[in-house]
Order: structure tokens, then sequence, then C-alpha cells
């Protein structure tokens, strides 16, 4: 799989289901939420097993905090993958809330 296919690979917020959702050759990543007026929690990440190992959830989480920030809400990443990556991508730092506990130690 390369970087062009999960680039135009369909993405989108299933309001319904409360996770952000990545549409892989009919394959669905996503990564759950919870949402109040101004935060949005991230739960869990998920890809499943016929996509592993080739940058899905990497790119799940790209297209998930893209998305955040074009709004005014801040995150709790309580999903590891997620907070593992914004600790490798300071540059998201910018996104989480300074009443999430492990903000410090971003």
């Amino acid at each position: 799989m390369n970087a062009e296919t999960l680039a135009s690979s369909p993405f989108f917020k299933n309001e319904e289901k409360s996770r952000y959702e990545l549409n892989i050759d009919g394959h669905i990543a996503f990564i759950d939420y919870k949402e109040t007026s101004t935060k949005i929690a991230l739960t869990h990440t998920e890809v499943p097993a016929e996509l592993g190992g080739k940058g899905v959830a990497v790119a799940l989480v790209e297209k998930t905090l893209a998305s955040i920030e074009g709004t005014d809400k801040k995150i709790l990443p309580y999903c590891p993958f997620v907070l593992k990556y914004i600790k490798k991508h300071p540059e998201w730092k910018k996104l989480v809330s300074e009443t999430f506990p492990q903000y410090n130690e971003i």
C-alpha cells in the first residue's frame, strides 16, 4: 500500500458510531471518540488485520488530527497510539487540552 492510496482513501467523521473512519478497499480503520462542546476524547484506534503494518493507523491519526484542527475543539488523546503519535510529532500538541493528565509529558 502506498502513500497515494492512503491519501486518497475516503475519510469521514461517523457521528452515528462516534468514530473517525478511513475506508481502504472496503476495510474500515477507525478511532473511537467521545465529544463535548469543547473537547474530543480519542479513546481507541483499530485497524483491520488485513491492513496491519501498512501505515494505516498513522494515516488515520494524521487525517483525524487534521480534521479536528479545523475546529475550535481540543483533544484528549486517551488512546495510547494517538498519544504516542503526538509525542513523536509535537507540532500536534497545540490541539491537546491542557487539562489532559499527561499534557506536560508531551
